[in-house]
């Protein structure tokens, strides 16, 4: 029987727990992103001329200067969720290209546990920022009446960060996919390069989306 979770076929099971193709994919993405973030950081300490260290110096910065575009002021923690969203979700997009690998944000399971960290950081952040009871007050600004439509706009904005994430890489992997089927892979590749752009867009996207809900939610008593 081919067992499958959320579409993904189940390639082998430790203990009672099924890995899929996604858990493969997404694991050694992040073993990579690991071991790479270390080699940086050993790079800035030691050589900090070194091109890597400075293109490793000019991304934090990058993300610092977002962070306070958005939110107003510097917030390290933010700055540091948003990186780490933006960088897993362009390798997972970059290593949809290499074959026979399928993009794990290609997959509703991993849109929907990167959106439900997003949807488990604004409250966090909020209540960080003003307190339980001022983070939980501006549910009833400017009117309690609204309080259920701030709770539905919530949970259908994270729904919205999964399906969208979703629904671009999977119908770009597949478009790409069936061309490579049908030409071979030269003619395809304007496409794939296209398919990577819009891939590390959507991740850039992804990061922005997720910076504001959760600067919205620190700024909550300003409002």
């Amino acid at each position: 029987m081919d067992l499958r979770i959320f579409g993904d076929p189940v390639l082998f099971r430790v203990g009672s727990i099924p890995i899929t193709e996604t858990m493969v994919t997404s694991t050694v993405v992040t073993l990579v992103l690991i071991a790479l973030a270390m080699l940086l950081r050993h790079l800035v300490r030691t050589r900090p001329q070194h091109w890597l260290a400075v293109v490793a110096f000019l991304v934090v910065e990058s993300f610092d200067d977002l962070v306070q575009e958005i939110i107003g002021r510097r917030h390290a923690v933010v700055a540091t969720l948003a990186g780490s969203l933006f960088l897993f979700i362009a390798f997972c997009n970059i290593a949809g290209q290499l074959p026979g690998v399928h993009p794990a944000t290609g997959s509703l399971a991993t849109t929907s546990a990167l959106a439900v960290v997003v949807f488990l950081s604004v409250p966090i952040a909020g209540i960080q920022a003003n307190g339980a009871m001022g983070y939980v007050k501006h549910y009833f600004r400017p009117n309690p009446l609204l309080m259920p439509l701030h709770v539905i706009s919530e949970l259908s904005r994270t729904l919205a960060l999964a399906v969208r994430l979703f629904g671009n890489i999977m119908s770009g992997h597949l478009v790409v996919g069936l061309l490579v089927a049908l030409a071979g892979f030269l003619v395809p590749t304007p496409i794939m390069a296209l398919d990577l752009l819009i891939g590390l867009l959507q991740a850039y996207i992804f990061a922005i989306l997720s910076t504001v809900y959760i600067g919205a939610a620190i700024s909550a008593t300003d409002e």
